[in-house]
C-alpha cells in the first residue's frame, strides 16, 4: 500500500539545468510487504552510465548501488542484502526505482536517491513510513464479587502506536481506567486497556484500535450479561 504526498523537488548543487525529482515526498508500506521509492532526473536524460545510490540519511547506511550498469550488492548494508531490487525499465529517461522487500519497523525513515556522473551530482529525499495493522485483538471480561465487570481489551502488532478508546452503544466514548503500551524486540507494539463497570451500566461495549497513519481501524465488541460476556465480534475497516 503506497500513499502519495506532495511532490519535491531537488536541485543539484553543480548545475541548474537538470534535476532529480520524485512523484512523492512520503511513502506508506504495511509491513512484511514492499515499498517502491523511485527518481527521476528532470529533464529526461539516459542515466545508465550514471552511478544510482539509495542511502539513508539517519545512518548514512547505503541500501542500494548501481554502478557501471549493474547493481554493485556486496556494498549495501547487510540488513538490506537480498530485500532489494533495482528496476531500471525507464533508465533510458532517467527513472529508476528501488524496491524494497518484507518491510519492517526498522525501515521507516528518510531515504536519499542519488545520480552521479562526471559533470552531474544529484540528490532526492524521501520519506518511508512502515504501517503495522495489529495480528489479533482481545477482549476479556471479569466478574467482580464487589459489584460490575473489568472489561480488559489487549492487541499486538501494531506500528506505530495506535489510538485506542472505549465505545458504548450509542458510540460515545467512555473513558478508560488504565491503559499501556510497550515495544517488543522488532518495534511492534502491544497494548492493554481495561474499564470498570456497574452491573447493568452498559448493554454492550466496544474496542476500537486506530492507525494514526492510514484510515483503517479495528474493533471488537462484547455484549454484557449479568454472569459474563456472551459474544463478541471483530471487524477491520480501511
Amino acid at each position: 500500500m503506497l500513499i502519495i504526498s506532495d511532490l519535491s523537488i531537488f536541485k543539484s548543487s553543480f548545475t541548474e539545468k537538470q534535476t532529480v525529482t520524485i512523484s512523492t515526498g512520503h511513502l506508506v508500506a504495511t509491513a512484511e510487504g514492499k515499498a517502491e521509492l523511485s527518481c527521476q532526473l528532470s529533464p529526461p536524460q539516459n542515466a545508465e552510465h550514471m552511478e544510482v545510490q539509495w542511502f539513508r540519511k539517519d545512518n548514512s547506511k547505503l541500501v542500494l548501488l548501481y554502478r557501471g550498469g549493474q547493481t554493485v550488492n556486496e556494498e549495501a548494508a547487510p540488513e538490506y542484502v537480498g530485500r532489494t531490487e533495482f528496476l531500471k525499465e525507464a533508465i533510458g529517461k532517467g527513472k529508476v526505482t528501488l524496491r524494497i522487500h518484507n518491510t519492517s519497523v526498522p525501515d521507516n525513515g528518510i531515504y536519499l536517491c542519488s545520480f552521479k556522473a562526471n559533470d552531474f551530482d544529484g540528490i532526492a529525499t524521501m520519506n518511508l513510513s512502515v504501517v503495522a495493522l495489529g495480528v489479533e485483538t482481545q477482549i476479556d471480561v471479569q466478574q467482580l464479587v464487589t459489584a460490575g465487570f473489568l472489561v480488559e481489551c489487549a492487541s499486538r502488532g501494531w506500528f506505530p502506536q495506535p489510538q485506542m478508546e472505549w465505545k458504548d452503544s450509542r458510540g460515545v466514548v467512555v473513558p478508560p481506567s488504565s491503559i499501556s503500551y510497550a515495544q517488543d524486540e522488532s518495534g511492534l507494539f502491544r497494548m492493554k486497556m481495561t474499564l470498570f463497570l456497574q452491573n447493568q451500566s452498559h448493554s454492550n461495549i466496544t474496542c476500537f484500535i486506530h492507525n494514526p497513519l492510514t484510515t483503517e481501524w479495528k474493533q471488537t465488541t462484547v455484549i454484557l450479561t449479568g454472569e459474563q460476556s456472551a459474544e463478541g465480534t471483530t471487524s477491520k475497516i480501511g
